[in-house]
């Protein structure tokens, strides 16, 4: 069994001697080999450009051997496709070009032909495809709705998303006309990368936390549901949602293959939450990664443990990795996973 059939298995809750392992944001600013590239190209160049963005994506396989590579692409390609491009403020953050507050701002954007605004994403998936010759899954993704809206109405990162919170719960309907262009748009993308060769999508809900209880399905989940209804059942849906571990129902609801989980419950909790309903993914701090290998080895071991002989376990970060994380920790992180310590 190769690291492919690995990884699709576990998103089949097969029996597995050990998990596959990946780590969410696998390239960045933690590799060398990264950095050199980034001295030459600015982010958005290497995204938009398929060479360099299948590059990007082989570099943490070409080192670490992972079971999975996940594209290097960006949620916000699909607002800026949408008609909101976006920037990077010099003192860190996000940057969008306006703000979507009215029915004329969202009258003003265009969920069709996503296909060829962002064909350079599929160039890329099949120049990936190419050099990872069948024996290593690829992993496409999107944002959620939510979350991409959060950056859309707010113009950019927040601290408290109070804008796009407001425009929930004073106007629904202007809302829902937002959300639903973004779902559609979403939909297609993911259909693109689908019809382009990825042997799964994963889907980020990294703001839902911020909701409420009684906002989350409202404000994010159905859209969710609706987009993993849209795009069918062709290749495993991952759907991470940031902080949502205390809504299981909802993320039931939203009919995913495979559900994502971060840093703050137990791993087997919540499986059994869904009495192995569930592949689930997950979910190890990324500051351990900025820590010590034997310190990455001991928590390793006890999620390894807690989680015992379920069925359907994929090894990965709670979040994404960080800069600062140490390339000799995420060795030892492989090297525990796999058995080999």
């Amino acid at each position: 069994m190769n690291s492919r059939q690995r990884f699709l298995a576990a998103c089949k809750r097969e029996s597995l001697d050990y998990p596959p392992i990946w780590l969410m944001r696998q390239a960045g600013r933690y590799l060398p080999e990264y950095r050199e590239l980034k001295k030459k190209y600015d982010f958005l160049t290497m995204v938009k450009t398929p060479e360099l963005a299948m590059q990007v994506t082989m570099q943490p396989i070409k080192r670490f051997a992972f079971d999975a590579a996940i594209l290097f692409s960006d949620i916000l390609v699909i607002p800026e496709a949408m008609g909101q491009p976006y920037s990077f403020r010099d003192v860190g953050g996000i940057e969008m070009e306006g703000a979507i507050r009215s029915a004329d701002d969202i009258a003003k954007l265009c969920s069709a032909d996503i296909e060829q605004k962002l064909s350079y994403v599929a160039d890329a998936i099949h120049l990936v495809k190419s050099e990872l010759k069948g024996e290593t899954a690829l992993i496409g993704f999107s944002g959620a709705p939510w979350t991409l809206a959060t950056y859309m109405v707010e113009g950019g990162s927040s601290k408290n998303y109070s804008q796009v919170k407001t425009l929930f719960y004073s106007e629904p309907e202007l809302f829902d006309s937002l959300m639903n262009k973004i779902t559609v748009a979403v939909s297609n993308y993911l259909k693109m990368q689908i019809k382009a060769g990825v042997d799964c999508v994963q889907i980020f809900d990294s703001w839902g936390g911020i909701l409420s209880e009684s906002t989350y399905w409202e404000a994010s989940g159905k859209y969710i549901a609706k987009i993993i209804e849209n795009i069918g059942k062709e290749v495993p849906v991952i759907a991470y949602a940031k902080g949502c571990h205390i809504w299981p129902e909802a993320l039931e609801k939203m009919n995913a293959d495979v559900l994502g989980l971060d840093w703050s419950i137990p791993l087997e909790k919540f499986y059994d939450t869904f009495d192995g309903k569930f592949a689930v993914q997950g979910n190890i701090d990324p500051s351990l990664m900025n820590s010590h290998p034997d310190v990455v080895e001991r928590e390793t071991k006890k999620i390894l443990e807690g989680f015992g002989d379920r069925k359907g376990h994929i090894f990965n970060l709670g979040h994404g990795i960080h800069p600062q994380a140490k390339i000799e920790c995420v060795e030892r992180l492989i090297a525990t996973v796999r058995g080999l310590n």
